[in-house]
């Protein structure tokens, strides 16, 4: 029996792992059990289930990471971490349980159903950690001020007229407040204070990202992404932690597609209906993107930061750069010109944005492997 193909399914969570092993053939999966969710556990349960060679194995992406599937590849075996969202599911199955995830999954990858994500390795890891951590801590920041802005409020204090909010001036304003009560003194001295500890937590968080920026293996094609305009360091770490290995995708479109900016739709015999975006895909990527595409509604130009982080890097790669601003600047203008909104120009201009990244993320890898040929 150890000599015959078997599919895995397990179902992972943060103390069990729930086991479905399906064989070659139409016969039905069958429930093996829960392990213990560590590595001793697992390499015992693999030797158990049959030679690496014949094993097949799968699991959902979750917050238990990437630790498992590294450890199967390391053993050999054959594993895949499967995207949660793209999961073949039975019309009307309201029951889920453990041991019904991992019969499904190990019949679904014997069947071949199964839509596998990219498993990023270590250093990708720990940059896509770094990078989220940041945005977790942009949060903190926006919902700390709003607690102080809306206290003021309460109280009936108003910054000057003309005064932008966390502007120099605005936080002059702030230093000079005063309070009769003690309770509303605080109150106001903990929301000031909570501010500039998230403030700090973000620079801190910035000086590692500046230093992944320029000594990291990713630091060549994060230097080439901020010939873009609209995409400077933090965006272009974001991208290379998100994105990982851009020549994993045979075309832009492909890129598109996992970014979840492509167009929804339904086309039935002479028919065909697009509609709004599917957001079926990474969300950081879109939301990066989306933002940096605003920049093109402004006439292409390069100077300012823009020009300096373009000094110094391949011609080929500022090519790009400057046919992505003529290019994208026009569609924008083309898109808001017929009525539609800025948000909408936004997104398609976002779409479109990525192609170009695509095709910088490529030119490098592929130049850094020539380099690492010749050498």
């Amino acid at each position: 029996m150890k000599d015959v193909q078997k599919f895995v399914g397990l179902d992972v969570s943060k103390e069990m792992i729930s086991v479905g092993v399906a064989e070659a053939g139409r016969g039905e999966p069958r429930f093996y059990g829960n392990v213990p969710n560590n590595p001793e556990s697992v390499r015992k349960l693999m030797k158990k289930l049959g030679n690496p060679e014949n094993l097949h194995v799968c699991y959902e992406a979750g917050s238990t990471g990437y630790g498992l599937v590294r450890l199967l590849l390391s053993m050999g075996i054959d594993c895949i971490v499967v995207a949660p969202t793209l999961i073949p599911r039975r019309a009307g199955d309201r029951v889920k349980t453990d041991r019904r995830d991992a019969l499904r999954l190990a019949q679904l990858l014997r069947a071949g159903e199964l839509t596998p994500v990219w498993t990023p390795d270590e250093d990708h890891e720990a940059l896509r950690d770094l990078i989220r951590a940041r945005h977790d801590v942009k949060e903190d920041l926006q919902r700390a001020r709003q607690r102080l802005i809306h206290f003021l409020l309460r109280n009936d204090i108003r910054p000057p007229q003309g005064t932008r909010n966390w502007t120099v001036k605005h936080r002059n304003w702030l230093n000079t407040l005063k309070f009769e009560k003690s309770s509303l003194r605080i109150v106001f001295q903990e929301y000031l204070h909570a501010i500039k500890e998230i403030e700090n937590r973000m620079k801190r968080i910035e000086a590692e990202i500046h230093q992944e920026a320029i000594h990291s293996e990713h630091a060549p094609v994060i230097q080439a992404l901020q010939t873009l305009r609209g995409i400077a360091e933090v965006t272009a770490v974001t991208l290379v932690a998100e994105i990982g290995q851009f020549s994993r995708f045979s075309s832009a479109r492909q890129l598109m597609s996992y970014a979840g900016l492509v167009p929804k739709e339904y086309s039935s015999g002479s028919s065909r209906w697009q509609g709004s975006i599917t957001k079926i895909g990474n969300a950081q990527i879109r939301r990066v993107l989306c933002e940096s595409a605003w920049s093109y509604r402004h006439t292409p130009s390069v100077k300012g930061d823009l020009l300096k982080r373009q000094e110094g890097q391949d011609p080929e790669v500022k090519r790009i750069s400057w046919k992505a601003q003529n290019r994208l600047h026009k569609k924008f203008y083309r898109i808001t010109s017929r009525g539609k909104s800025g948000k909408q120009a936004a997104v398609a201009v976002a779409r479109e944005l990525i192609g170009f990244i695509w095709a910088i993320g490529c030119y490098i890898e592929e130049k850094k492997l020539n380099e690492i040929n010749v050498a």
